[in-house]
């Protein structure tokens, strides 16, 4: 028996205290643009969207919703806000820093 195409990519996500952290790709005409959803968990509100690697889009969905779970699991901590916060000097690219 095959899978099923929701057992093949399962939703990456993380539970912070007060907000869910979804990782995912959205469209932007043939593009897409690695994101982050930041939902409240337990009380209203509404989800807000934060790009990742906001100057790099991607030709291929997979790929961008793997820049996002990489992104994911780099978040340190989330602002009061739900912002998310990263380590410092964190671009979200795989580049060899400048060299000095």
């Amino acid at each position: 028996m095959g899978l099923l195409p929701c057992e093949l990519k399962p939703m990456t996500e993380r539970l912070f205290d007060r907000y869910t952290v979804r990782a995912t790709a959205i469209a932007e005409g043939s593009r897409y643009t690695a994101c982050m959803v930041v939902s409240p968990r337990g009380r209203a509100g509404f989800p807000v969207y934060f790009a990742i690697c906001e100057n790099r889009s991607f030709r291929d969905k997979a790929l961008a919703e793997a820049a996002a779970a990489k992104a994911l699991e780099a978040i340190e901590a989330l602002e009061e806000d739900g912002t998310p916060v990263f380590p410092e000097g964190y671009t979200g690219f795989d580049d060899a820093p400048p060299s000095a």
